[in-house]
């Protein structure tokens, strides 16, 4: 895959005001507002805006609105606006960090990882010795497989030079795990094979209120950080040697750049399973939108922006079809996998 200067800006482009940034802003934030609701009262059971209210004014209770409300929707909207937004930043990280608009968060391997882990949970009795891990093992094996690639993938960053290199590893790491997980998949029973397949899907349905912490406060310092790093990252945008004369450390920029994203993107695969194409296209949608290449824009904007597409993503999946669900990866390649094919079709870009 080329890693030219497909992202590559000048100084003088840097510099230009964006298009148009707090109308984007505003009407993104609405939007993220409206699709919320959309997702608390939408359902098998139907709420109205005034019985919502009604719920959300009054503390949690034992009724059955209540526990629907409180206990499964409102968490899974929450979920799908971090969801969303996380694995779009990851993918802005990686864009930069390869000046590619065509990579995403999974090509180093992390939803691999995941994969794996949880693939020995849910298709070999490994977990029964692990009972006072439940319910959550199968989201601590995917933080363990996760992260186990991302150490990996440090490794490798701190030894290589080469954004290529790195991508090759990262490729290669996931083909290594998938082929294990393969292998697992054809020796597993067929009705533990059908809950792992569901998983693999990815989903926000399940989520608990300690795991919307989680999101709240890991998530978000590292949003924080990466946002008092604009002004390095639109440096390194520009160039690794121009980064480095204005004082950037590139070799442990890089590796900040590759731990930020890898934990972003290792977050939301341990909760909800992998979640395809927004870490890739929703950054590339966020340069439309804004048109800037300005991270103080483009941070926020991103996580908009990955906020909305995932939220109306997981709307669709969930009331298209009710009360069958439809696999939330399958409804995000529609939306994603156009913006990469006109952006291949536009850019040239070589694979």
């Amino acid at each position: 895959m080329s890693s030219s200067a497909d992202l590559t800006i000048t100084p003088a482009q840097a510099a230009l005001p964006a298009r148009r940034p707090v109308q984007v802003f505003v009407l993104l934030a609405c939007a993220a507002v409206v699709l919320l609701l959309l997702n608390i009262a939408v359902g098998s059971v139907q709420y109205s805006l005034a019985e919502i209210i009604a719920v959300l004014q009054a503390p949690p209770d034992a009724s059955t609105a209540g526990t629907i409300i409180w206990n499964i929707r409102i968490p899974r909207a929450i979920a799908a606006v971090f969801g969303g937004a996380y694995l779009a930043a990851s993918g802005l990280l990686l864009q930069i960090y390869f000046r590619n608009p065509i990579v995403g968060p999974y090509i180093l391997g992390i939803s691999s990882g995941a994969t794996l882990m949880v693939s020995f949970v849910m298709l070999t009795t490994v977990s029964a010795g692990l009972t006072m891990f439940s319910p959550y093992l199968n989201t601590l094996a995917a933080f363990v497989g996760a992260y186990t690639v991302m150490l990996i993938v440090l490794a490798v960053a701190n030894r290589v030079g080469g954004g290529a290199t790195l991508l090759i590893v990262g490729l290669m790491v996931g083909y290594l795990c998938g082929a294990v997980t393969a292998i697992l998949t054809a020796l597993a029973e067929k009705e533990k094979i059908k809950g792992f397949v569901l998983w693999q899907l990815g989903s926000f349905s399940g989520f608990k209120w300690d795991e919307i912490v989680l999101l709240l406060v890991g998530g978000g310092c590292i949003i924080t950080l990466l946002y008092i790093l604009s002004k390095p990252l639109n440096a390194f945008l520009l160039g690794e040697e121009y980064a480095a004369s204005l004082g950037v450390n590139i070799r442990r920029f890089r590796l900040l750049i590759l731990l930020c994203s890898c934990a972003l993107a290792g977050m939301i695969t341990s909760m909800a399973g992998p979640v395809a194409f927004i870490g890739m296209a929703v950054p590339h949608m966020a340069r439309l939108s804004f048109g800037t290449s300005d991270n103080r824009i483009l941070i926020p904007g991103a996580c908009l922006m990955g906020a909305v597409v995932t939220s109306l993503c997981d709307l669709i999946a969930r009331s298209v079809m009710a009360p069958v669900e439809l696999p939330l990866s399958a409804i995000t390649a529609f939306f994603g996998a156009p913006i990469v094919i006109s952006l291949l079709l536009k850019r040239r870009v070589k694979l």
